[in-house]
């Protein structure tokens, strides 16, 4: 479905090539819960930015589908297939719920849907539809209703950058409910997810571990848990962030 191959990033803030991501090599296959863990700072988010379109590569390529990516917009990318979280998620003044949800969903959308999908993610609707997404809206609220429109969007890849920042413990059960059944509501679909958090570890098919810009290791969840809890390793603390406060 998804691959990378030698992908780098560089930034050059004050005339330093820095290299945030370095010859990253990573498949995303169809039918897979793929979690990104490391330590803080090491390239996690800037890789689901480089797969969602918001930053282009320094090098190397990335496919989707069979098809070469690299240089599409993250609207192209959208459209391909590919539904994208951020880590804080944008304000829309003069938008409404509803609407972000019927635009989201790219087809005629009924109340009675868009309920089911703010119910999904702990929101009452009656409270929730009419409401604009703007500064009245907390930071918790503003991600479950854009975890929401990504259910909507019922995407071939949706990607998420800490999905658990902002959410309290009663609605965490609820999110990890959500990312299990994504798959099964979309055939050959697949969820990459950036997280610190011990219990989306606990869901993943594969767990890829990034630090300094690189893969460290990645395998099944079987596989890779062992290695990250009891070890010094930074994501060690996974099991006690608070999901309401995020990294």
């Amino acid at each position: 479905m998804l691959q990378l191959k030698n992908v780098s990033f560089a930034v050059d803030p004050r005339g330093e090539n820095k290299e945030i991501i370095k010859n990253i090599d990573l498949t995303v296959p169809k039918n897979k819960l793929i979690v990104v863990t490391g330590p803080n700072g090491g390239g996690k988010s800037t890789l689901a930015r480089l797969i969602a379109g918001v930053e282009k590569p320094s090098s190397g390529k990335i496919f989707f589908n069979g098809e070469d990516i690299t240089e599409k917009s993250i609207t192209e990318r959208a459209r391909a297939g590919i539904a994208y979280a951020f880590q804080q998620p944008v304000r829309f003044k003069g938008l409404n719920v509803f609407d972000l949800l019927h635009i989201a969903c790219g087809r005629k959308l009924d109340v009675g849907e868009a309920c089911e999908y703010l119910s999904a993610v702990g929101l009452c609707a009656r409270d929730y539809i009419d409401r604009e997404v703007n500064s009245s809206l907390s930071g918790g609220e503003l991600k479950r209703i854009e975890i929401a429109t990504v259910i909507a969007r019922s995407a071939e890849l949706s990607v998420f950058d800490e999905p658990e920042a902002g959410i309290d413990l009663w609605s965490f059960q609820s999110l990890i409910e959500v990312f299990e059944n994504m798959r099964k509501k979309v055939k050959d679909s697949s969820v990459l997810i950036i997280s610190h958090q011990e219990r989306i570890l606990n869901i993943a098919d594969e767990i890829i571990v990034i630090k300094d810009g690189s893969v460290q290791r990645s395998g099944s969840r079987e596989e890779v848990m062992p290695t990250l809890v009891g070890t010094s390793s930074a994501v060690n603390y996974c099991s006690r962030i608070d999901p309401r406060k995020g990294e």
